[in-house]
Order: structure tokens, then sequence, then C-alpha cells
């Protein structure tokens, strides 16, 4: 394999945003929701990372979102700010015009309270994405880690990559019942960590099964993905890295922030 097959690279797009109406809604588990979402706006939409991100501005039912518009250098956002949550785009259909998101429910916030308000008709201002993160599908091996928040990412990771590779998948969720089922040509390993009732944000339940899950994975040939709780992510990292796995193939983010508002941070060194 060449260097240049492992060389993740950056795509920047031109930034829109979008009110967009709900298609459809259905209760994958009892913590997520999946909401399809349509609209002519939604011409252009262009998402091409399993981990990309757009920003979504939720509404009270009967309201309509109030967005930013495009400027020279980003956003300009009304006074006062709209409450925004970043959420990754499960899937698009260009031709349908159609874009699905899934939500975890369960826990508070504004995107929360939307999705789990919402019904057909229900509307919702979405912005992005501005840029893709592509990661090449040509590593041996994919090790997927994350907490709920990063079901969505790992299931659209694992739709994408081929057969001949190997995916080594861990989630951490609340109950059995939440777990899913993944469709991937990859050959795939699932390690699931289950609270059982504990609270969400603790490192540890992550911890513990990423040292089983990673048990003869060689750092060689191996591209490293997580997302959870930022702090989480944090120590998620910081164990790989002590396992001898390169920084330079590797992405950690905090999807959330433990009594906090919402974050999406990139963590590096």
């Amino acid at each position: 394999m060449t260097d240049t097959l492992r060389i993740p690279r950056r795509v920047r797009h031109e930034l829109k945003f979008r009110i967009l109406s709900v298609a459809s809604v259905e209760d994958l588990t009892p913590t997520y929701r999946r909401i399809l979402l349509e609209g002519a706006d939604l011409d252009g939409f262009v998402s091409l990372g399993f981990d990309d991100h757009v920003k979504i501005f939720p509404v009270a039912e009967g309201q309509a979102p109030v967005l930013p518009t495009p400027g020279p250098d980003g956003p300009v956002f009304p006074d006062p700010r709209p409450v925004a949550r970043d959420y990754t785009p499960r899937a698009y259909d260009a031709a349908a015009r159609r874009l699905t998101l899934d939500f975890v429910v369960g826990h508070g916030g504004p995107a929360t309270e939307w999705a789990m308000a919402a019904r057909v008709g229900s509307v919702l201002g979405v912005g992005g994405p501005r840029g893709s993160f592509i990661v090449p599908t040509a590593f041996a091996d994919h090790v997927l880690i994350g907490d709920e928040t990063a079901l969505p990412a790992i299931a659209r990771r694992l739709e994408e990559l081929p057969a001949g590779v190997r995916a080594h998948v861990v989630v951490e969720v609340s109950d059995v019942d939440s777990t899913w089922t993944f469709d991937s040509a990859a050959q795939v390993a699932v390690t699931w960590a289950v609270r059982d009732g504990a609270p969400r944000g603790r490192a540890d339940f992550l911890l513990a099964a990423l040292d089983t899950a990673l048990t003869g994975v060689s750092p060689q040939d191996a591209y490293v993905w997580i997302a959870a709780e930022s702090a989480v992510a944090k120590a998620l990292r910081t164990r790989v890295l002590a396992l001898g796995f390169s920084a330079k193939s590797m992405k950690a983010a905090g999807y959330w922030r433990l009594g906090g508002a919402g974050a999406h941070e990139v963590i590096e060194d």
C-alpha cells in the first residue's frame, strides 16, 4: 500500500442554510429516533465524510426557524443568536431530496425536545456541512469507538467499508435494548459497553471494553476514530496512543460536554 492511500483529505463545501420539513419519524430503539427530512432546499446538499456534521436549528412546533445568513467570513447570526446543535447526516438521497438524521433521546436539550415533538410536517433549520473529512478505506483495520452520539457516524462508516478490511467497533449504550445491527461488507467485530443504569459521560465503560476489543489488532495498518463526551474522548485517545497506535492515523472528537451545552470539539495534542 502506498502512503497516498492512507492520507485523509479535507473538502470544503459552499455554506448553505435550509428549511426542511419532516417526512417521517421512526423509533429505532428506546433511545434512538430517526427523522427523515425533505424539501427543495436540499438541492446541492453534499456530505462526503462519514462523520460530517450539519448545524440544526430546532424551534417549537408552529414557529419558523431563525437562520444565519452566509457571509464572506462565515455565517452571520441574528441577535438573539438561535440555538444550534451539531448532528451527523446519517444518509442522504439526492434523487428524492431526503436527509436522514438520528437523535439520541431520553435526556434534555433543545434538539432532543424538538425530536421528541416532531411529526410529519414539522420544520427544522439545517446548515452545512461546511466541509468533509474523507478518511481512506484502504487501511487493513478500522477502529471505531464511541457512545450513543457516535452511532450514526459509525453505522455510516461501516456501510462504506469494502470487503477485505476489518472493522473493530466499540460502542457504549444505556442498555441491551439500545444496541444496533450494522450492515457492512467488511469483517466486523462489535463490542458493546452497556451502562445498565449508570450515568452517561464516564470513561470507565469504554476504556474497559476497548482493551478487550483491540487485543491482537496491529497498529501498523489501522485507522482509529473516536467520538464521545469530550473528557471521555480525550481519555480514550490517550489509551489508544499508549497501545501504540499513531496519532497521524487517528481522529478523536468530543460530540458533547457533560454538564454543558452542545459542543463539537476536535481533540488533538
